[in-house]
């Protein structure tokens, strides 16, 4: 009796080649890359997913996609050199190839943001992920209402994107505030925590959707401010981090409270989380 092929969906459990195709330092610990799937297939990524990283004879970590998603069939990831996995990906050159799984998790939900005012709210390496969403809402900005950005990082060295941070400024439609959390003499701008640029913006409570992505003692600070500012829970959108190890809810490394966040995640409302004290 002849067994039926089972049909195995391209990235899931087995990566898929990828090949290097442009290396760009962002700082002393940062590196930005530019791929592409040896398949000649898109990734078929939306904002706020991620994909699972191979470095072959080395291991395999997840890793946020940066790029929007775009007909060229190329994407961008932006990493930290942190451990074994991630030293290895920032010794890769061009032409390089490496492993890819996913894209996995569930994406921003677009259309709670269109029609809206969007605030972005993105805290050190946040800005990695929350880059997709900024991107896919500039590339159509006529769908959205006001664009506001506010964006810190520890010291001046760490900001990310800096070519892009000064295109999104010189932008008549975008409000853009960036801040280091101290006094620094390379700095001459806002000095604070992300959460000291509320007071200098406007917020339209009724109709601004915000996305909040950075390191977990952020969150809470400015969940309260979005929710001071009027803010009403579900229009509240986080980016949580925990280590998504298997990507498809087999290994249960990434679970709060018994979601997981590889597959429910990792973008959640606010109000489905607020209650899972494993959350933040």
């Amino acid at each position: 009796m002849a067994v039926a092929p089972v049909e195995v969906t391209p990235g899931l459990y087995t990566p898929e080649l990828a090949t290097v195709l442009k290396v760009t330092p962002q700082t002393e610990t940062e590196t930005h890359f530019l791929l592409r799937l040896n398949q000649g297939r898109s990734l078929g990524h939306q904002p706020g997913q991620f994909v699972e990283v191979s470095v072959f004879g080395t291991g395999e970590a997840p890793i946020s996609i940066t790029s929007e998603p775009r007909p060229d069939d190329t994407f961008e990831l932006c990493l930290r050199r942190a451990g074994k996995v991630t030293g290895a990906l920032h010794r890769l050159r061009e032409g390089d190839v490496i492993g890819i799984r996913g894209p996995f998790g569930r994406p921003f939900d677009l259309e709670q943001f269109r029609g809206n005012d969007v605030l972005f709210v993105a805290g050190g390496l946040g800005l990695i992920p929350l880059r997709s969403l900024i991107r896919t809402v500039l590339a159509d900005r006529s769908s959205y209402g006001g664009v506001t950005i506010l964006y810190g990082t520890k010291q001046p060295s760490e900001l990310l994107y800096r070519d892009e941070l000064a295109e999104w400024e010189a932008r008549d439609d975008v409000d853009l505030r960036v801040t280091i959390d101290r006094r620094h003499p390379d700095w001459d701008g806002h000095v604070g925590v992300v959460t000291t640029l509320f007071p200098e913006i406007e917020i339209a409570a009724e109709r601004t959707v915000a996305a909040i992505v950075g390191p977990p003692v952020m969150f809470r600070f400015t969940i309260l401010e979005c929710t001071k500012a009027g803010i009403p829970d579900h229009n509240i959108v986080l980016s949580l981090e925990r280590h998504m190890k298997c990507g498809v809810g087999k290994c249960g490394h990434c679970q709060i409270n018994g979601r997981y966040v590889c597959l429910d995640g990792p973008t959640f409302r606010f109000s489905e989380i607020k209650r899972l004290s494993e959350a933040m």
